[in-house]
């Protein structure tokens, strides 16, 4: 059986957490204090988010593998959660103790500052629970002072520079959570080369079968469910380590197969453009031109 539970206020939840609400809007929670938590047996547990929410688990779950590789990053787990995203919780039955922190700050709290204009760029609130960031003891004791500066400034009550401070505070929290997510993509080196490979055989493969007839123009999405991975987790990968956004990397694979194609002068451009899984063949001709200078006719006069 499913039980949803909404949080759509900071109130809400942090009277889940046995905290006090000392701003409206947000809130650091510290879950030694809250009363242990009891789950029905076999009852999996749907949560709503209507905010915000960073949650620092600390629970020992053995060594993490990535690959055949081992990493030491166990201190701690930060989890994002965005507004509108459910999140689940498969239980035993047993009574346990929550543990860790959270930060919970309602939309509203970042309306009209500089944190709303580029709250969008985090694109971690949209990663999946398996792309959570594995902190070191000094990252963990690093997001710690974060969360103290924070309380620090709920201590001191609402006034009119308390909104500009939160705010800036939280912006440099998820600014050292942006620098942690770059260390974590270089200590899994490996794993991913190992995605950049099978996205490129997947990639090749799409063009080999009848996909792009049937499908269309490969997306991000496509890959990235193929690869296991969230849409935004898996574009930052190959950013990463390409310097090309997926995007960029799917429309280089595709003219540079359409430049083999245009040698083949017994096909049309619009056949081509059909081929590669274009709708229409002007917007082959766009992308092209936008990417070669040429247009695709252009670039096969140039052949002769």
């Amino acid at each position: 059986m499913d039980k949803m539970h909404q949080f759509d206020t900071v109130s809400s939840y942090n009277a889940l957490n046995n905290h006090e609400t000392l701003h409206p809007l947000v809130s650091v929670i510290n879950f030694s204090n809250a009363n242990p938590r009891s789950w029905g047996k076999d009852e999996n547990v749907r949560i709503n988010y209507g905010l915000y929410c960073i949650f620092l688990k600390e629970v020992k779950c053995g060594d993490l593998k990535y690959g055949r590789n081992y990493y030491d990053y166990q201190e701690g787990t930060l989890v994002f959660v965005s507004p509108g995203q459910v999140m689940e919780i498969e239980t035993d039955g047993k009574v346990y103790q929550p543990k860790g922190y959270a930060l919970v700050f309602h939309p509203d709290l970042i309306q009209g500052t500089n944190l709303a204009k580029s709250i969008h760029e985090y694109h971690f609130f949209s990663y999946s629970a398996n792309e959570a960031l594995h902190l070191s003891e000094r990252e963990r004791h690093i997001v710690l002072d974060c969360f103290s500066k924070i309380r620090h400034e709920l201590q001191q009550g609402v006034d009119k520079h308390s909104k500009k401070l939160i705010t800036s505070n939280i912006e440099l929290f998820l600014n050292y959570c942006e620098r942690f997510y770059d260390r974590q993509f270089i200590t899994r080196e490996n794993v991913i080369k190992g995605t950049l490979e099978k996205f490129e055989e997947l990639l090749n493969g799409y063009f080999l079968s009848d996909k792009p007839q049937a499908i269309g123009l490969p997306s991000v999405a496509y890959f990235a469910g193929e690869l296991h991975l969230s849409a935004n987790y898996f574009g930052d990968m190959i950013k990463k380590e390409t310097g090309k956004s997926a995007k960029e990397y799917i429309q280089y694979k595709i003219i540079e197969l359409a430049k083999n194609k245009i040698f083949n002068k017994n096909k049309s451009v619009s056949e081509i453009a059909f081929e590669l899984g274009f709708k229409y063949p002007q917007h082959f001709s766009r992308m092209f031109k936008s990417e070669t200078g040429f247009t695709p006719n252009e670039f096969r006069a140039t052949l002769n």
